[in-house]
């Protein structure tokens, strides 16, 4: 590949991702006073963020069953308002307790 193919490769996906984010800093220079709207947005973050981790979620373990105890720790805990590092440390130790609990069922 030559130099001048990666470098408009380069160009072409900086100007994707960008004119997105430009686009509503140009055209909405007013407040949002539509209370629909202003609760939609505020919500899109969350909602994006789960639809790109949720099917990670499900397939970075050993097993699907493991997955699901490390999923079902983490909602309750974050339920329950615990902070995020023991979110991650608490969904992580139920993965890991629950590989081992197969391995030695040999399931």
């Amino acid at each position: 590949m030559n130099y001048t193919r990666i470098l408009t490769a380069i160009l072409i996906m900086a100007l994707v991702t960008y004119i997105p984010r430009m686009i509503p800093l140009t055209f909405l220079r007013r407040k949002i006073n539509n209370r629909f709207i202003q609760s939609f947005l505020q919500y899109v973050p969350y909602a994006v963020l789960a639809a790109m981790t949720f099917p990670d979620i499900l397939s970075s373990t050993a097993t699907t069953a493991s997955a699901v105890v490390g999923l079902l720790a983490a909602l309750a805990l974050a339920y329950w308002g615990k902070g995020l590092l023991t979110v991650a440390l608490g969904s992580t130790a139920a993965v890991f307790l629950t590989e081992q609990v197969l391995r030695l069922l040999a399931i």
